[in-house]
């Protein structure tokens, strides 16, 4: 049913119990999560909590006041790995109705939307002008930060160069100045964002984990070997993300080229949150060389959760690490039950409520209780969430 990781394996063989139950005394594993946060009752000025090692720029812009409540590093240039897919979209349908595209168009456009699907970016990217997509995109949307792919890899939308503040710009002309066809097709397809992305990554992160909905999202990683979902997917995809990451090439930017950082993983989380979009939001991470794709979620994800965000309603449940990997959230609290996903690696989930099911054994623990993950609709073992205990403490029962 599922496999571990060797290492983690060589780690639960000896004195396990106490070994996890120090780790839990000191990272804090679980958190609860009130309903429906009031953001009013949050200091004004909020610092974003960004994890250790990670390099963030985040801008959050309240669209009811017209300020910003989050600011960091917002001119911060990342690579914009999917996230660039906006520009590619806007620049085409600049000055064209979404009804004037052909069929094979719009398709391409729905599946680069909400699945992130590479192939459709760079058939845009190749008809349309490669970098002259992002150039045009600068002049019209009067960005700063933003600038197309180093000379050295001309051919990967993914090495766009694009800052927080910059994003928050090109929601805020979606909003507010294009043309409502144009807004409400790329919105549409943004609240679409389906969990597993074309390539097998899960793209549920940041703020589709943070926040209920209403929420639109685009979402962007580059850099990882594998995103959970499905396990071959990654592999699969190599060729379909080539012009978002180079395989197997020297992604360290030349000296006297574009100064952005090519080469540690990067996961970024932009869109609009709350009724009537009320906040447009903009994180972009970097992670440290050889950071798992599930530690990076799990990074973003309270990075994402510790912003001022107005208008967000949070959902309820406790945050739990988990371990292995191919573990599955199944349909109900059975081994024999379909299977809805795979978890990515290591991840954290927020866990509504818990239930005895079927006994699971993987040696030594056995375990019975099974947790109800209200964001994937479905359940998981709880013998491979990161609690010394059968049943999660403080989790009511279903």
């Amino acid at each position: 049913m599922m496999t571990l990781s060797s290492t983690r394996s060589a780690v639960r063989a000896g004195a396990l119990t106490a070994a996890l139950a120090a780790f839990l005394c000191t990272t804090a594993t679980a958190v609860s999560v009130a309903s429906a946060e009031s953001p009013a009752a949050r200091p004004a000025a909020v610092q974003a909590d960004v994890p250790a090692g990670v390099t963030a720029g985040v801008a959050v812009f309240d669209r009811q006041t017209g300020t910003f409540t989050e600011q960091l590093n917002t001119a911060g240039q990342f690579r914009s790995a999917s996230v660039v897919k906006l520009l590619i979209a806007l620049d085409v349908l600049w000055n064209r109705s979404p009804d004037a595209l052909s069929a094979a168009d719009r398709a391409r456009i729905d599946t680069m939307l909400r699945g992130s699907d590479d192939t459709a970016a760079s058939t845009f990217w190749s008809n349309n002008g490669s970098g002259a997509i992002v150039d045009r995109m600068v002049t019209r949307l009067g960005l700063t930060d933003t600038a197309r792919p180093p000379s050295t890899h001309p051919g990967y939308w993914g090495y766009t160069a694009l800052s927080a503040r910059d994003t928050v710009k090109i929601y805020r002309h979606l909003l507010d100045s294009a043309p409502a066809a144009t807004r409400d097709y790329i919105l549409g397809d943004l609240r679409q964002s389906t969990r597993c992305a074309t390539d097998g990554y899960d793209q549920h992160f940041g703020i589709a984990g943070s926040f209920n909905r209403p929420w639109a999202v685009k979402q962007g990683w580059s850099g990882f070997s594998s995103g959970g979902c499905t396990a071959p997917a990654a592999t699969a995809s190599a060729a379909a993300g080539a012009a978002e990451e180079p395989a197997g090439a020297d992604a360290r930017t030349p000296a006297g080229a574009d100064a952005v950082d090519l080469s540690r993983p990067a996961l970024h989380t932009t869109g609009v949150v709350g009724a009537g979009d009320r906040s447009i939001v903009a994180v972009f991470t970097l992670h440290p060389g050889g950071t798992s794709y599930g530690k990076a979620y799990t990074d973003i994800g309270r990075l994402t959760r510790s912003l001022n965000v107005p208008g967000a309603s949070r959902p309820a449940g406790t945050w739990v690490g988990t371990w292995g990997s191919g573990v599955r959230v199944r349909t109900q609290a059975t081994t024999t039950s379909g299977a809805i996903t795979t978890l990515p690696a290591g991840v954290e989930v927020l866990v509504g409520c818990q239930k005895r099911g079927q006994q699971v054994s993987q040696p030594p623990y056995v375990n019975d209780w099974w947790a109800q993950l209200p964001q994937y609709g479905g359940y998981m073992t709880n013998i491979y969430l990161s609690v010394p205990e059968n049943q999660v403490p403080g989790v009511p029962v279903c």
